[in-house]
């Protein structure tokens, strides 16, 4: 059931304890001039504050109360308030001030139909939550850099003697990928159309695979594309490493020995 303000409880008791003292008034004095009673009701209404229409349809509703005695006796003061606001009226009671047939049905409350929770957002500001972390974490690797080459000698090799040519002569572990490519393609296929080839892939993948989360196991196809690459380059990288011997040749470790200086 519908809660019913307060303040407009008051005002319907009021109105009815109004109503029945000044019935006997006015079945005794029904010759009353019109000016007299206009009076009378405008004071009283400017007492009590209900409009006249109101006090007409209290009036009718208690009439019909008196019709039916049975059902009226268990109705409380608050429910005989809701009833007498919400029943049923002829059509020449039901209308108010100027013709007007609008009725207050009830009052809501606004915390009822307004939501007035917060969203939660799972999206921060590049600047400061990201750039401050990500510089925070460039000065501690820098910091960490600077100590550890105080205290730990870069192995270094002998003076280069351009006499004596290495052999084999390797790459940085960080290039043999691409040295190992050029022991099977042309230089122009082993240094720049295949790692272009892989580079472009790796480009148009946020293109290909539009998905917006950021799970691992939603993101199949960038996952699958990513490791794919990582694992021909790191398989490159091993074999130029541990595999490669005198004049670059394809030696077994276990067997030759290792030909590379980590």
């Amino acid at each position: 059931m519908t809660e019913i303000p307060e303040h407009l409880r008051k005002r319907a008791a009021e109105a009815r304890k109004k109503a029945e003292g000044g019935g006997g008034a006015a079945d005794a004095a029904p010759t009353e001039s019109p000016a007299a009673g206009g009076g009378a009701s405008a004071g009283s209404g400017a007492a009590s504050k209900i409009p006249e229409h109101l006090l007409q349809r209290s009036k009718s509703a208690k009439q019909r109360e008196g019709e039916q005695a049975s059902a009226s006796t268990a109705v409380a003061p608050a429910a005989a308030a809701v009833a007498t606001a919400t029943a049923p009226q002829p059509m020449a009671t039901m209308t108010g001030p100027a013709g007007h047939t609008q009725r207050l049905l009830t009052v809501v409350k606004s915390g009822s139909i307004q939501d007035i929770k917060a969203q939660p957002l799972d999206k921060v500001h590049t600047w400061p939550h990201l750039i401050v972390v990500e510089f925070g974490a460039a000065l501690a690797v820098t910091a960490f850099l600077t100590f550890f080459s105080i205290f730990v000698n870069a192995p270094l090799l002998r003076l280069a003697d351009v006499n004596a040519t290495p052999n084999p002569s390797k790459a940085p572990w960080y290039f043999l990928g691409l040295q190992e490519l050029l022991t099977m393609f042309h230089p122009m296929v082993a240094g720049v159309t295949i790692p272009g080839i892989g580079l472009f892939a790796l480009m148009l993948a946020p293109y290909i695979d539009k998905n917006p989360s950021n799970k691992p196991e939603r993101r199949k196809f960038a996952v699958s594309l990513f490791t794919l690459f990582m694992m021909f380059w790191a398989v490159l990288v091993i074999i130029g490493s541990f595999f490669r011997g005198p004049g670059f040749n394809f030696v077994f470790p276990w067997v030759e020995g290792i030909f590379f200086d980590l």
